[in-house]
């Protein structure tokens, strides 16, 4: 069995290729694989938050990937990503990220991926930021009861498990703190998000994966009340 994405077009391609020896995927969830929050591992085993995150990293990429699998047999997966033309490679080589101004300010960082959130919180703490970290929405409510007046900026993913997205936690925290900065992350794209997103023409959002210097520069610049980035 077999399953693709959306393929952007022509050009030059390079293939990423992942394949395991598990169980395999059936009929019927191949056709859902890449659906946010779908998952057939149990109650508290999984998020279902895994390949629609590569769906919406590769799809930011403008690439695409393609899945064969047999149960009991084991899936491959194929990632297709444009190929850096020689120029732009020539530039990339000699990249030095610009060195940004930290400071001393509280973050409520929510982020349900713990590898996200761990180096999120490295990248902060290391510029002088004190880090509040929270895995879902509804422990951020709890950690925000405990420290609301210390904290001076929220960033949050937008979408996340156990029933509140980073967008209806924005939402309680300004309510009860409208000065509050608030930065949004996601790695899903704008049209996945609807046309509602705060995605749309807001200049405080930061796709995944994200740069180090970028992330730094944003909370920076939120912080400083700088919309132009």
């Amino acid at each position: 069995m077999r399953k693709a994405t959306p393929r952007p077009g022509p050009g030059a391609f390079i293939r990423l290729k992942v394949t395991d020896t598990g169980c395999g995927i059936g009929p019927g969830e191949m056709a859902r694989i890449f659906e946010p929050f779908f998952t057939t591992k149990e109650v508290g085993k999984g998020t279902g938050l895994g390949l629609a995150t590569v769906f919406g990293i590769v799809a930011q990429h403008h690439g695409w990937i393609e899945v064969e699998s047999k149960v009991n047999a084991g899936a491959t997966f194929h990632i297709f990503l444009p190929r850096l033309p020689e120029s732009e490679k020539s530039h990339t080589e000699f990249f030095h990220a610009p060195d940004v101004r930290g400071g001393n300010e509280t973050i409520l960082l929510v982020e349900d991926e713990a590898p996200v959130r761990s180096l999120a919180r490295t990248l902060l703490e290391r510029k002088g930021y004190h880090v509040i970290e929270a895995d879902s929405g509804p422990n951020a409510l709890q950690t925000w009861q405990e420290h609301r007046d210390a904290i001076d900026l929220l960033f949050t993913d937008l979408v996340m498990p156990e029933g509140i997205s980073g967008r209806e936690l924005a939402a309680r925290l300004l309510a009860e703190k409208p000065g509050l900065k608030v930065i949004y992350s996601s790695g899903y794209t704008d049209d996945m998000l609807g046309e509602n997103s705060p995605l749309r023409n807001n200049p405080n959002f930061l796709e995944k994966p994200f740069v180090p210097h970028k992330l730094l520069k944003r909370v920076r610049d939120c912080l400083d009340g700088v919309t132009d980035n």
